[in-house]
């Protein structure tokens, strides 16, 4: 037998408690001592973890914590406002308490943004505390992800072994889309945190079959709810089955806790809900990417079955017929393969193929264990939650973009690491050395393949990464026969060729800026796909009229004060401009479009109106609301070039009146070089 020892074989964790209290069911590693003498110091205690562990395993996990930690921050403030959508809405709420809640806009909450705002609330906190800077609106995220990779190692830890937790923290930390998004503003960064410590919960509930770890597990939801709506609801369904299956108690019990953890979830999302839909219209902002002002509506329409189904009032794509047969419209070619396509495949999908295998082949070895038993309701676990996730991700019509699919990574990660060990353990069969000779030659294939769709890296990269993987699956099928002394060899090569090509596409993504709505992850200069599309976003695309456009239609002419996907930096003469007895007005200026507003409000840091939301297609405010704030003297400037698609695909055409509207009436005042109109100068006659 070799020394390459990783955990024992066999029943880890395939055993109910006993009616005293749950055993632990964390498996033992082999060269861990038997016993420790002494009772450690608390620090030494937080070293060296649980008495179950391997001697290694905590100085491991503090170090690929840190590891994770370095690879998200060296470069943070590179992307500088990242998103400026997000990072205005941020701005607003460390300036307002009101526009903190609602997730607004801008201080004097006109409108808010087309999400719920649990993470507009962690960011705007940071803030507050550290001031308005690149840094204090990225950090949390990269703490996030941070985050992530740890609970991602101790909830597989827990019960397939250090080393599995290890491998499933790695292949996280490591996937490219993960290190974008968690260094990154948008809301998917907590949405994923919150998810994988709904995994951990639900966890800990089966195992101890426990009401109060289910209305956690509850809890998470709600908030990933408050975070980015119906999304979070993908992993919801086996997280319940499992518990229905495994939990070593009653069906009965298993049923009441079950609901307990939904009432749990309603409640922790609902109150928030609650209050913006019973609060009266006028005494809070507009809910942005609404028609109807409601955030229901927003839910379950624009961000729900919209999203789904194609039919999104308001955005700037539309769903219908996509290329290749597939649905999707602008947004690309849907179907079963969509996450291994050219515009998604190098975002997250390096070992989608051999996650698969091992959750396969784990069930199947988990097959005749009892009921209860833990490493199969695992499976259960993180293994629906990728299945589920990626199917939805592969055939939804309507709005996607590929920085969705960080939400995959957790479940990556946990397979990967859960089935090694599994299959490892079995070493000494067939079934063992077969599985992971197959997994680790599907990794260096599929590495090879992704890594043939870019030049950044030359030949060497993709053709090492295939020659150690495919020698290592052949190695691996000979393990038995091998001396000790170079197993550990193969199991490195292993590694090796499944983490080089996204570990690269890791460091490319943090080593550079990422700015604007639509971002990826990878090396500069990557392709994203046919058809046109760059990161998702169609360049071309259906005006209002009907007629096609390149890019996006620009509403006021003239101006540049930036685009429907990224914001512009006003300059030192514009700033002054518009600061100039900003005390005197609610507004120092409106424009058409979110990202525009924001590049004025991030300059300013004073409350700019975003006519129409994002997209500006939401009637928001009407022409006559606008024309009383004009006349109340709340607005001092209208900035012409914000963009917007109108009535696009069945949303309001304020926007377009608006803008109409004060070209007709106002004069026109050239600010370095940008063009605004003076809401106070009307024209004569």
């Amino acid at each position: 037998m070799d020394t390459m020892t990783l955990t024992t074989t066999g029943t880890a964790g395939s055993t109910a408690p006993a009616p005293s209290g749950p055993a632990d069911p964390r498996p033992q590693s082999l060269s861990t001592p038997a016993t420790r003498t002494g009772r450690p110091g608390r620090l030494q205690r937080l070293w060296r973890g649980a008495d179950a562990d391997p001697s290694w395993a905590r100085p491991a996990m503090f170090g690929l914590l840190l590891a994770t930690l370095v690879l998200y921050t060296w470069n943070l403030t590179a992307s500088g406002y990242a998103n400026s959508f997000y990072s205005a809405a941020v701005q607003a709420g460390s300036d307002s308490w009101k526009a903190f809640f609602f997730g607004s806009s801008d201080a004097a909450s006109s409108i808010t943004v087309d999400k719920p705002p649990a993470s507009l609330w962690v960011m705007a906190l940071s803030v507050r505390v550290l001031g308005l800077s690149s840094f204090a609106i990225l950090l949390p995220q990269a703490l996030m992800g941070v985050a992530t990779v740890g609970v991602v190692f101790t909830t597989v830890k827990r019960h397939f072994g250090a080393a599995a937790g290890l491998i499933g923290g790695a292949v996280v930390a490591l996937t490219p889309v993960a290190a974008l998004m968690f260094t990154f503003n948008n809301p998917d960064a907590l949405l994923t945190l919150l998810m994988a410590l709904g995994a951990w919960a639900t966890m800990k509930a089966i195992e101890q079959a426990s009401p109060k770890w289910m209305m956690i597990v509850g809890v998470f939801i709600g908030l990933g709810f408050l975070t980015k709506t119906l999304q979070v609801l993908l992993v919801v369904p086996f997280f319940g089955l499992a518990y229905l299956v495994a939990a070593p108690t009653t069906l009965r019990r298993r049923m009441v806790h079950s609901v307990l953890a939904v009432g749990a979830m309603v409640l922790s999302a609902g109150w928030w809900v609650a209050i913006v839909e019973l609060i009266p219209a006028s005494a809070r902002p507009y809910i942005g990417g609404s028609q109807t002002n409601s955030f229901l509506e927003l839910t379950f329409g624009y961000n729900g079955l919209g999203r789904l189904n194609g039919d999104e009032t308001g955005s700037v794509g539309g769903g219908g017929a996509g290329g290749g047969g597939g649905g999707g419209g602008n947004w690309g070619a849907t179907g079963l393969f969509r996450m291994f396509s050219t515009s998604v495949g190098d975002q997250v999908s390096w070992l989608i193929p051999t996650a698969l295998i091992l959750l396969a082949a784990g069930l199947w070895m988990r097959g005749r264990r009892p009921r209860t038993d833990l490493r199969r309701a695992a499976y259960l676990v993180w293994g629906g939650w990728l299945v589920v996730t990626m199917l939805v991700f592969s055939f939804m019509a309507g709005i996607f973009h590929e920085y969705y699919t960080v939400a995959l990574a957790p479940a990556i990660g946990a397979l990967v690491g859960m089935g090694a060990v599994e299959a490892w353990e079995r070493r000494s069969g067939a079934v063992g050395t077969v599985v992971l000779a197959a997994a680790t030659a599907a990794a260096a294939t599929w590495s090879f393949i992704l890594l043939s769709r870019t030049t950044a890296y030359g030949d060497w990269l993709r053709v090492s990464v295939l020659a150690v993987g495919m020698a290592a699956a052949l190695l691996i099928l000979a393990t038995r026969w091998l001396h000790a002394r170079a197993v550990p060899l193969v199991v490195a090569g292993a590694l090796v060729a499944g983490l080089a090509g996204p570990g690269a596409y890791a460091v490319s993504t943090t080593a550079q800026g990422h700015t604007g709505s639509i971002v990826t992850a990878g090396p500069a200069g990557t392709s994203r796909g046919p058809g046109g599309m760059r990161g998702g976003m169609p360049t071309q695309l259906q005006a209002p009229n009907g007629t096609t456009q390149q890019g996006a239609p620009q509403i006021g002419g003239g101006g540049g004060m930036g685009g429907l996907l990224d914001a512009s930096t006003p300059s030192t003469a514009v700033v002054a401009a518009l600061s100039a007895n900003a005390d005197q007005y609610t507004w120092v200026a409106a424009a058409v479009g979110s990202q525009t507003a924001a590049g004025l409000q991030l300059g300013t840091q004073l409350p700019i109106m975003a006519i129409g939301g994002f997209n500006g297609s939401d009637p928001s405010p009407t022409l006559a609301q606008f024309q009383q704030y004009v006349a109340n003297g709340q607005i001092h400037y209208f900035a012409s070039g914000g963009r917007g698609f109108g009535n696009q695909n069945g949303g309001s055409s304020a926007s377009s009146e608006i803008s109409s509207w004060v070209q007709q009436n106002f004069s026109q005042v050239s600010i370095d070089g940008s063009t605004f109109y003076d809401l106070t100068q009307p024209l004569q006659g």
